[in-house]
C-alpha cells in the first residue's frame, strides 16, 4: 500500500487558541467510556451529564454545541473546561480525515488553524499514522 502524500510529516503545533472547538456545525462524537470519564471530571452523575451534555444521533451521542455559534459547549473563551478528558475526536485534532485528504485540504485548514504553520515543528508520519488509527479504533468519524 503506498505512503500518502503526507509521508514526509506535516508541520504542526497546538497553540491552544480554541479555533478546532468553534464555529462549526457538526458532531463531536464520544464513546461510553469518554462519557463516563466527563461526568466523574464534572463531578456529577452520568444520568445528568448525559441530560445537559450530549445529543443522541441513532444508536450514539454527541457533545452539544452552542446553537447560535456551533461554539463546543465545553468551550470557555478560548479554553476547554474538561481538557483532561476530552474525547477523542478533540485530542487528535487536526489529525482528522477532512484534514489529510489532500494538501490543498491541509492547506484549507490553515484558514481555521493557526498551529498548521510553516515554521511549527514537523510531526512526523508515524505519529499522525497513530493518531488516525485512534480515531478508527474509536470511531470518531463513521
Amino acid at each position: 500500500m503506498p505512503l500518502p502524500w503526507y509521508e514526509e510529516g506535516l508541520r504542526f503545533k497546538c497553540t491552544e487558541c480554541g479555533q478546532c472547538c468553534t464555529g462549526f456545525p457538526g458532531y463531536t462524537w464520544v464513546t461510553e467510556e469518554e462519557i463516563h470519564a466527563m461526568a466523574k471530571y464534572l463531578k456529577m452523575s452520568t444520568r445528568k451529564f448525559r441530560k445537559h451534555y450530549l445529543r443522541q444521533v441513532g444508536n450514539r451521542f454527541s457533545l452539544l454545541e452552542n446553537p447560535k455559534n456551533y461554539d463546543c459547549v465545553f468551550l470557555e473563551g478560548k479554553k476547554c473546561t474538561i481538557y483532561p478528558v476530552r474525547p477523542t475526536q478533540c485530542r487528535t485534532f487536526p489529525w482528522w480525515p477532512q484534514n489529510l485528504k489532500s494538501q490543498k485540504d491541509w492547506e484549507d485548514a490553515k484558514e481555521y488553524c493557526e498551529g498548521i504553520r510553516d515554521d511549527a515543528p514537523v510531526v512526523p508520519y508515524s505519529t499522525i499514522k497513530k493518531q488516525v488509527a485512534i480515531q478508527e479504533n474509536d470511531g470518531c468519524f463513521e
